[in-house]
């Protein structure tokens, strides 16, 4: 298997042993802090710039107006977080394949004199191996916790534990500070959350994860109108699990969108293509990109990871659907179920080629701990190791039904080297030949450019390299937009003469 090219950056967290000397403790301060992942040398480094993470930015609206908040991602490559002065107070969040990186920050800022909340997913489903690197434990909604924690530290009464749910009203959320945000270090800062949770519980998402209940809950139309417009940024990505669990509410925000002319993506479920009238809805509300979770292409598969979802004969005819109204696809794609075969990788490739997917996304099936999929491994004796880090869903876990962990590594790597060859990527341009350009631009600046990824990101660039891009994309789907809207009106004028006609 060929060698991928991997910067030290891009593989090691920041040296935390480099910083010489620490100020002294500055009270009424807090730092969030996103910790450092190794990224994956088969998949586009692009991917990890694209869009901040709300979760912090989020916690950090609803910071007392009388501390003072920072943001670090030290995914950014701009060294190890501050730490003159030092913060009061840390917030880290803590994900599995993180966590080791998680506990060595706040060890380190333990040291010198910061009390450190960990809260994140991690914190839900295994809050017992947490709770020693914490001066505070936050679990559940961080939105709500961050604020009573602060004001606690003030009174001198804080506790080791804070708890919330997911049931409180989303729109009651304020909207993340993204002016904390390095806005050049981001293909867009606007990653929008309309909608929390997901109408699947499919057995191997986080949202499975034991002590985990998250409500579908939706924001107010308005109030996502409102985040895109004063961003100003021309391009946003909805982050949101599965923007089309609710279609009337999708509508209702497409229809609001839709004066804004500007662009934007989301993930979905490929039954939102149930009704075609609501993809055209997105087409014209400005979506130019679906994130969507085939997951697999054996409908076995799905029964057995509980996903509802259209037969898999019917996908390609969904793909189609969103093609003719102008929506690029990525799909993402889960390698290891126990009816997968080695036979799986090419079989995927192939019908991603056939159907002209702009984009896709591999993943080796992970059983995340707290999820069914885990206990039913774990039960199995089909675990390989506990080593947070690896689950990543990029390394094998776990021991395959039908070929050995081997075949399914050199198997998802395969996939990728496929999919981002030139062939591959020539053979998936669009059939409109007005949309190549950009797309050829889209596919080998964000798959073909990893060292290119390792400047631009380092160098804050990302924004810059970008730019073009995306105003080409929005300019262009506005006359794609304006054409479509006159194909309706056409087609709405032959309707109503046939209705007057009498037929």
């Amino acid at each position: 298997m060929r060698t991928h090219w991997l910067p030290l950056e891009m593989r090691l967290a920041p040296h935390l042993d480099a910083v010489k000397s620490a100020g002294p403790v500055r009270q009424q301060y807090a730092l969030l802090v996103n910790p450092f992942y190794p990224k994956d040398p088969h998949a586009s480094y692009g991917k990890h710039v694209l869009t901040p993470t709300l979760a912090l930015t989020s916690i950090a609206a609803s910071t007392p107006a009388h501390w003072d908040v920072e943001y670090w991602d030290e995914n950014l490559l701009q060294g190890p977080p501050p730490c003159d002065p030092v913060p009061a107070v840390v917030g880290i969040s803590v994900h599995l394949t993180f966590a080791k990186r998680a506990y060595e920050l706040a060890r380190w800022y333990r040291e010198r004199g910061s009390i450190v909340v960990l809260g994140g997913l991690h914190a839900i489903s295994c809050p017992e191996e947490v709770a020693p690197h914490a001066d505070v434990l936050a679990i559940g909604d961080g939105v709500q916790l961050w604020g009573q924690i602060l004001n606690d530290i003030d009174a001198g009464t804080w506790k080791d534990t804070y708890r919330a749910d997911f049931k409180r009203p989303y729109r009651e959320d304020p909207a993340p500070r993204r002016d904390l945000l390095k806005r050049n270090s981001y293909l867009t800062t606007t990653s929008l959350i309309a909608t929390r949770g997901c109408h699947n519980r499919c057995g191997f998402c986080y949202l499975s994860t034991k002590g985990l209940h998250m409500p579908y809950l939706m924001r107010d139309v308005q109030q996502i109108v409102d985040e895109f417009r004063q961003d100003g940024q021309p391009y946003a990505v909805f982050t949101d699990n599965n923007l089309g669990s609710k279609p009337e509410y999708l509508r209702q925000l497409c229809q609001a969108l839709r004066p804004l002319e500007k662009i934007w993506s989301a993930a979905v479920s490929i039954d939102v293509a149930d009704d075609p009238a609501l993809v055209r809805e997105m087409a014209l509300a400005g979506c130019t990109g679906v994130f969507i979770g085939f997951e697999s292409l054996q409908n076995d598969n799905l029964t057995d990871a509980r996903k509802k979802s259209p037969r898999t004969e019917d996908y390609a005819r969904r793909v189609e659907l969103f093609h003719r109204n102008g929506i690029q696809v990525n799909g993402s794609f889960v390698l290891g179920f126990d009816h997968d075969r080695e036979d799986v990788f090419e079989t995927t490739v192939n019908w991603i080629e056939e159907n002209r997917l702009e984009c896709a996304t591999f993943h080796i099936m992970t059983p995340y701990p707290g999820t069914p999929l885990f206990r039913q491994m774990e039960a199995e004796g089909r675990l390989l190791h506990t080593d947070w880090s690896k689950y990543d869903t990029a390394n094998v876990v776990f021991r395959p039904r039908h070929m050995s962990p081997e075949q399914l590594a050199e198997g998802y790597a395969w996939c990728y080297q496929r999919l981002f060859s030139n062939a591959s990527i020539w053979r998936r341009r669009p059939q409109d030949w007005r949309a190549v350009p950009a797309y050829l631009a889209m596919s080998y600046l964000y798959k073909r450019s990893n060292r290119f990824w390792h400047l631009l990101i380092k160098h804050q660039l990302t924004a810059r390299a970008w730019r073009p891009l995306v105003e080409l994309t929005r300019r262009r789907h506005l006359h794609f937009r304006r054409r479509l809207a006159a194909r309706d009106g056409v087609d709405a004028g032959r309707s109503s003469s046939v209705v007057s006609a009498g037929v």
